[in-house]
């Protein structure tokens, strides 16, 4: 599917920001006449990094009804405007009279006591047609729940090529459970004790982010954002066992101040598993 935009250009200044857009964003889209349903639910599971965005956005009328499309974006600290630009649908379960509608969302953030909110307007074109779709209004507040599986980012190569892979299933070992207080979450494995040619895959929520990387005295080096109260599951799988078997790693956990260290070892009948949870 295609989709034109002409995007108006918006400069956005650097500057620090106390808000963090990190998280799940649920409330309401409207349509104006014209448009397949005048109400929609909508979800935003924003990643939130300096001044970019990135994520997925769900608008749907029931859990079992909706379309899902992958976004980029930027905040403005000193406005507190952010602007968000579906780029693909990756999902689309709804009535056959009605067609995705791919969006530009021009939001401003507020926070009131404790409640954080989003708001404004939004335009957008039907991404098989290329005609504009009847735009609408945005209301929308930082929620801990998702109504959807909260993803964990990954380039188009990898998706691709995890389209293509059959993974032999083993049973999982999980070695440890990790709370942790920052949703920044950096990931580096080594090889743990003599570099022997051990080479693992590494899946979090079942989506690859590596594929048959040796392990050294180098870090491979994982980074994503999690989401509150949304369980994460590190798996590495183990696709040899080296010259001095099992297939053993080191695995060092940054997130904010804090580390962890935690020692992995796989085989060929059985994967090392690690939990992550973000409580604020």
């Amino acid at each position: 599917m295609r989709a034109i935009f002409v995007v108006a250009s918006f400069i956005f200044s650097c500057c620090s920001r106390g808000e963090d857009l990190n998280g799940i964003w649920k409330g309401t889209l409207t349509q104006g006449p014209g448009g397949c349903f005048p109400r929609y639910f909508l979800e935003l599971q924003i990643n939130f990094t300096g001044d970019k965005l990135t994520g997925n956005a769900y608008d749907y009328y029931d859990k079992t009804h909706y379309v899902k499309m992958s976004f980029t974006g930027r905040y403005n600290a000193q406005t507190h405007r952010l602007v968000i630009i579906e780029n693909k649908v990756l999902e689309a379960n709804i009535p056959q009279d009605c067609l995705p509608c791919i969006k530009t969302y021009d939001l401003n953030y507020s926070k009131t006591g404790g409640e954080e909110r989003l708001s404004g307007d939004w335009k957008g074109i039907y991404s098989e047609k290329n005609i504009v779709c009847p735009p609408g209004k945005i209301q929308l507040k930082k929620e801990t729940d998702s109504d959807f599986p909260a993803d964990v980012e990954q380039s188009d190569t990898l998706a691709q090529l995890q389209r293509s892979l059959h993974l032999e299933p083993r049973e999982k070992d999980v070695v440890k459970a990790i709370t942790v207080s920052s949703p920044q979450i950096k990931i580096e494995l080594y090889d743990n004790g003599e570099i022997d040619g051990d080479t693992v895959t590494v899946l979090i929520n079942d989506k690859l982010l590596l594929y048959r990387q040796m392990l050294t005295d180098k870090p491979l080096t994982i980074n994503f954002n999690a989401f509150p109260s949304t369980e994460y599951e590190l798996v590495m799988y183990a696709n040899n066992l080296g010259t001095i078997p099992p297939n053993t790693a080191l695995m060092m956990v940054t997130a904010g101040d804090r580390k962890f260290e935690v020692y992995l070892s796989s085989s060929e009948q059985k994967s090392a598993a690690v939990k992550f949870v973000f409580r604020p």
